[in-house]
């Protein structure tokens, strides 16, 4: 029989196998692999667990609200306090998902409370200035009335040179001098001014003709004003009343 010759193909090239890649390469493909899957998980529990907060936050708010306007409907209040009423607790709610630090003033509860976001860093007794009107030479009188509302801290001073005005004089059924006196601390050592002349502030010292809290206004302990000193901003921080 004849014998039968192998031919390769022309259009056939040479077979030639890939090298096999090195193991340092197989096994930093399989760490990028693994470190993406991590990557991947700890991302999607991340994502969960801020989908909670969120909600735990919009149900949280919801009772806060809830809890609000069945305390504003049990207020005996005039269509203007019950907006400022309403103005202060709705900003103060909106404030509980926020990180900032903020000051609230709790009248019913007596209480001033230092917050970041919804944590309470601070919380102490406060006392309530006299709602009051006070009879002065002359018939001259000043009207004190608690305030409600939001406002920002327009300043903030420690030992303030307070200068008495005619009213703390008329209020102790005192004579005005011709020139009034300027006591140190008069106001306290810490005083937080709030618009229209209300104020937060320490207790006064032993010379001031004030005794106790400004009429209209708070007191704090001299303790939780100087906590909570350094976190006070003017223009920054926000304050609460309601």
């Amino acid at each position: 029989m004849p014998e039968r010759r192998k031919t390769q193909r022309p259009e056939s090239g040479d077979r030639r196998s890939f090298p096999r890649p090195p193991l340092w390469l197989n096994l930093l493909l399989l760490a990028l692999g693994l470190a993406g899957m991590l990557f991947a998980r700890f991302h999607r529990e991340r994502v969960e667990v801020r989908y909670a907060d969120v909600l735990t936050q919009e149900q949280r708010t919801t009772t806060d609200v809830k809890a609000m306007k069945e305390e504003l409907a049990k207020m005996n209040l005039s269509q203007q306090e019950l907006a400022r009423e309403l103005d202060g607790r709705m900003k103060f709610v909106q404030s509980l998902k926020s990180e900032n630090f903020y000051l609230a003033v709790d009248t019913t509860a007596k209480k001033l409370r230092f917050y970041y976001g919804d944590q309470v860093l601070r919380e102490g007794d406060i006392t309530l200035g006299q709602q009051t009107t006070i009879q002065g030479p002359e018939g001259k009188t000043w009207t004190f009335v608690p305030v409600k509302g939001a406002f920002k801290i327009e300043g903030k001073v420690v030992d303030h040179n307070w200068k008495v005005p005619e009213w703390a004089y008329a209020m102790n059924k005192q004579p005005v001098p011709a020139e009034a006196e300027v006591i140190e601390g008069g106001l306290g050592k810490y005083v937080i001014f709030l618009p229209n002349g209300y104020v937060i502030h320490s207790p006064p010292s032993e010379s001031s003709p004030l005794k106790g809290a400004k009429p209209g206004s708070f007191m704090a302990s001299e303790a939780d004003l100087r906590a909570i000193w350094p976190r006070i901003h003017k223009d920054q921080t926000q304050v609460y009343i309601f």
